[in-house]
């Protein structure tokens, strides 16, 4: 038998071996360059180049649930190419983009990658997944399984309650305004959101819930909101609860398969075997960009409504104050002012999505630092509302498609 054994484990280096160097130099240089510890937040570039493209690979992750896509693609036809006064070439080298792709009109009129990166590929979301994650429950509460967001969080999660969760709503985990004390620093590796995944849970109960129901109250629940990536894993734990289902499954049955994404996704996993709510789903940027079209349709899917018909009203909209002028923070959603709202992760992931515009800018990338609120964060919202103004210059959408035909 060890005879047996030493010699497959022969024959699999060998496989490697050879295996890597069938590899083109960038690739061998990204393979060189994965990471070897779980601490995300404190990768180097080149680790986090490597691995935001194959998080659901890395050995020293938990494991994934996969998102299955469905058979029939929604359709993003190619339209009439955006003209931006803008450098693009000096945008993508700033913000370390691996992927940006406009639709507008349900037509794609840019698509650019970067980072050795393509449209086959998937990349993590980060906190992107917050806004999947919350459009779920709108789901339950379609289906019956929520039966209102006024509800209390401890009528779904169990292990929540005698803990600072006994008087928050589900409204209030959604707005992040729970009250419950937390530290979102992602310089720091003492902070909670640094250590609550690495957490070892109580027995017979999922991780997050184990960590959360020991935090202490800072506020009265509904009056302060603090950003906290804990509280979307109990959306995603409650969601599962109130349903019955996989988080991975639930969102394939709702909104992955019935929609048409193009590429089945994945969802990384908790220590206690639930998907990470808020974070890490691994997906193709165009599937995200349908997401945001799915989201500016109302929340219908294969023809059926999967959230109320006035969910993404309420979840894209101010419900919360964030204490930036024009901004706000919705049901897991960033919201201004003016209509638009985005999903957004660290290190530069983002759905922004324009309804008025009937426009969706899905991008990836991997920012020098998780966030940057004097660089590179403000030069993407500009980026944002040069492309609006080259949506308005060229005008109402059939009027630029005539004008491009008689220019044929």
């Amino acid at each position: 038998m060890k005879k047996w054994i030493l010699a497959a484990l022969a024959v699999l280096g060998v496989m490697f071996v050879v295996g890597y160097y069938s590899l083109d130099k960038e690739q061998r240089m990204l393979l060189s360059n994965l990471p070897t510890d779980r601490n995300v937040l404190f990768w180097s570039v080149e680790q986090r180049d490597a691995a935001f493209r194959s998080m659901d690979a890395l050995p020293v992750l938990a494991e994934t649930r996969t998102i299955k896509a469905g058979d029939n693609p929604y359709p993003l036809p190619e339209g009439l190419p955006l003209q931006l006064d803008y450098d693009l070439d000096g945008y993508f080298k700033t913000q370390r983009t691996s992927a940006l792709v406009i639709v507008l009109d349900g037509k794609v009129v840019l698509e650019r990658y970067g980072l050795d990166f393509g449209p086959q590929g998937k990349w993590t979301s980060f906190s992107v997944a917050k806004s999947l994650t919350s459009t779920m429950v709108g789901a339950a509460i379609q289906d019956g399984a929520i039966e209102s967001v006024d509800d209390p969080v401890t009528k779904y999660i169990e292990g929540l309650k005698g803990s600072a969760y006994d008087d928050v709503s589900v409204r209030e985990l959604l707005t992040m305004t729970s009250g419950v004390k937390w530290n979102e620093d992602y310089t720091d590796p003492n902070s909670d959101v640094a250590l609550f995944n690495e957490h070892k849970a109580e027995d017979g109960l999922d991780v997050t819930v184990s960590y959360m129901r020991g935090l202490p109250r800072e506020a009265p629940a509904g009056d302060k909101w603090v950003y906290k990536t804990g509280e979307t894993n109990l959306i995603g734990v409650l969601v599962s609860e109130a349903t019955g289902k996989k988080l991975a499954e639930y969102l394939s049955e709702k909104v992955w398969q019935p929609f048409g994404m193009e590429q089945d996704a994945t969802w990384l996993l908790g220590s206690t075997g639930h998907e990470i709510a808020g974070c890490c789903i691994q997906a193709a940027t165009r599937d995200m960009a349908r997401f945001g079209l799915f989201v500016m349709g109302g929340g219908v899917a294969g023809g059926k409504q999967v959230v109320p018909s006035d969910w993404f009203a309420a979840a894209t909209t101010k419900q919360a104050d964030i204490g930036a002028p024009g901004r706000g923070y919705g049901y897991q959603w960033w919201t201004n002012d003016d209509g638009t709202f985005a999903a957004q992760g660290i290190f530069g992931q983002g759905i922004f999505i324009d309804p008025a515009r009937k426009l969706v800018i899905a991008s990836n990338s991997n920012w020098p630092t998780a966030t940057d609120p004097e660089g590179v964060g403000p030069q993407r919202e500009e980026f944002y509302r040069a492309v609006q103004s080259a949506v308005d210059k060229r005008g109402p959408p059939i009027m630029a498609d005539k004008e491009a035909v008689a220019a044929e």
